[in-house]
Order: C-alpha cells, then sequence, then structure tokens
C-alpha cells in the first residue's frame, strides 16, 4: 500500500467533485479498492500501486474534460472511466464552454470575423453599437487563450468617464466608485468561469481588471489585453495604454464611436489611432453594425431609430467629432 497526491491545478473544486462532492462519491464507488480524501484542489489517494496509477490517469482525463468544457456530471465520468468519449453535441463557431458547459458561440458574421482575426493580429480594433457583442466575444477569446495557456494573464479595463452622472457623488471609496464602470467586464466573466475560480484568478492577479488609468507605466507581457469603451480615451489616453503591449501580448480595443461621452471640443482617440494605425501589418479593425445586436430585439430597433434621426458621423480619418447619441 502507498500513499500519492494529485493536484489538480486548473480545476474549479465545486465543478469537479460537484456538490455535495457527489462526483467524488461515484469515484470512490467506481474505485472500491482505494481510500480516497479530496480537499481544495488536493487528491490524496491510498491503495496499490498499479490501481493508484490507472486512477490518476483518468483524475488527469477528467480535470482536462472539466476545464474544457466547465461542467462535470455523472455521465460524463462514468464515460471517461470507461474509456469511451463523453457525448458531446457539436456546435458550429464555438469559442468556449461557458458556465455549465454553455457553449459560447460567435453569433453573426463580424463576431466571428473577430474570432478569426484575433490569431492573425497582435492588435485588433473591433468598433461597433451597443450590443453587438464586441465586448463579450472579445472576453471569451481572451478567456479562451489563458485556458489554453497561451497566455498567462488577462487584462481588461476601461476609462472611467462620466456619462451624465458625476464620478464624486457616487457613495463609497475610489475603489467602490469605479467599479461601476468595470461591471460589464465582470459580467462577462462570470458567464464564462465557475466562481470560485473566478475569484482565485482574480485574487492572484491571473485576472486583472482596473481602470484605463492604472495602465500607465505598465508593460504587459504573456497576456491577452482589452480596451472596452475606447471612444472615451483620448488620444494620449490610448497612446499610453497601446503602447503596454509586451512580449507573447495580444490587445483587443472596443468601442461604439457614436456614443462618445468626452467634450465636445475633443477627439476621441480611439478614432485617431485607427486613423493613424489602420495601414500596420499586424493591426486590423473589425466593424460591427446594428445587423451583429444580439441583445433584446428592441435594441436593433432603438440604434435604427436614432441612425434615421441623426446619421452619425463615423470616422473621417481627420478632425475632431461630435458626440452621438
Amino acid at each position: 500500500m502507498i500513499e500519492h497526491i494529485i493536484i489538480l491545478e486548473n480545476v474549479d473544486p465545486v465543478v469537479f467533485f460537484g456538490i455535495n462532492n457527489v462526483n467524488i462519491q461515484l469515484l470512490k464507488t467506481l474505485y472500491p479498492k482505494l481510500r480516497i480524501v479530496a480537499r481544495g484542489n488536493v487528491i490524496k489517494v491510498i491503495g496499490d500501486e498499479a490501481e493508484i496509477s490507472a486512477f490518476e490517469e483518468k483524475i488527469h482525463e477528467l480535470e482536462k474534460f472539466s476545464i474544457e468544457m466547465n461542467v462535470l456530471r455523472e455521465e460524463d465520468i462514468l464515460d471517461i472511466v470507461k474509456g469511451k468519449a463523453p457525448a458531446v453535441a457539436k456546435q458550429d463557431n464555438l469559442i468556449i464552454h461557458g458556465m455549465n458547459g454553455k457553449p459560447i458561440v460567435a453569433r453573426t458574421e463580424n463576431q466571428q470575423k473577430l474570432v478569426n482575426v484575433f490569431d492573425e493580429n497582435d492588435l485588433v480594433f473591433a468598433i461597433g453599437p451597443a450590443g453587438s457583442g464586441k465586448t463579450y466575444t472579445a472576453i471569451a477569446l481572451a478567456v479562451r487563450a489563458l485556458k489554453t495557456k497561451q497566455v498567462r494573464k488577462i487584462i481588461l479595463s476601461r476609462p472611467a468617464v462620466e456619462a451624465g452622472e458625476k464620478l464624486g457623488f457616487l457613495p463609497g471609496d475610489m475603489k467602490e466608485k469605479i467599479d461601476p464602470y468595470l461591471q460589464p467586464l465582470y459580467d462577462a466573466l462570470e458567464d464564462m468561469i465557475p466562481p470560485v475560480k473566478l475569484r482565485e484568478y482574480i485574487e492572484n492577479k491571473i485576472i486583472q481588471i482596473a481602470p484605463l488609468a492604472f495602465m500607465r507605466g505598465r508593460t504587459l507581457n504573456d497576456a491577452v489585453i482589452i480596451l472596452d469603451e475606447a471612444q472615451n480615451t483620448t488620444k494620449a489616453q490610448i497612446k499610453m495604454f497601446l503602447t503596454r503591449l509586451g512580449l507573447n501580448g495580444k490587445m483587443i480595443v472596443t468601442g461604439d464611436i457614436t456614443q462618445i461621452d468626452l467634450p465636445h471640443t475633443q477627439q476621441s482617440g480611439l478614432i485617431h489611432a485607427m486613423n493613424v494605425l489602420h495601414k500596420i501589418k499586424g493591426i486590423t479593425t473589425v466593424e460591427f453594425n446594428k445587423k451583429d445586436i444580439v441583445r433584446h430585439k428592441l435594441v436593433q430597433r432603438i440604434v435604427e431609430a436614432y441612425e434615421k434621426e441623426a446619421p452619425p458621423n463615423l470616422p473621417k480619418r481627420e478632425g475632431k467629432n461630435e458626440r452621438e447619441g
């Protein structure tokens, strides 16, 4: 009899072990000759060396499946232990599996275009109206890169620009004032990463979510870096952000150039950056439109109504722009 320790590196214990440890109880039933104790991300197993070796091999297969699928059900465990491939429905345009195995897919042509160009370019501008899925798709690509170990970190940022409300009048300390601006980024991550694992990633700074001002002075290596709501950056701010790109890094910059909350006299840094950088190899732009809107059907109608009332001045490659919408 020997004792062996198995460390699960990237799984969420709640997903892997199941509610009330139902999955570990099933494994104990399937391996009655072994004594199995699980705590946190560690499994201690006692028994015959050959039995332990076979058990560990299956545990790592289960680990890989649960990381990829974000779910581990009784039927999946039974299939893997028996040497069968778990039944997984094929999904066109799949990016990753989100919470409870829900497939997160590119739902429109331009979302799929963003998926395709992400692999080929180190900087992608994704511009388009509210609800077109540009930020959500970008975050899904970042999570996929993290899960497949293409990068070691995800950096998500937004400018804390006021859209009518005054930041100073919000209650709380600076973090509490800033967090509402960053909440949409948290919302997307919560769709894709189990809560315990997400909290661990944030505590260990594997996923970092911060206002744009916090990016100054940093060099971001081995990371996917996303700047959301970039239409609300100044020229100096977006230049500062873009020059944070480090080795083995990728950037996605998203924004809606019809919803600029800067003073009327100030040009959007996003429009200026697209004008300056559009011919550089390794940089590309994906333009979303109202056909990409995947929120409530009324959102598309609202966008169309505003377009009819005041057609937006889409980026002329020079000059200042007016705030729209």
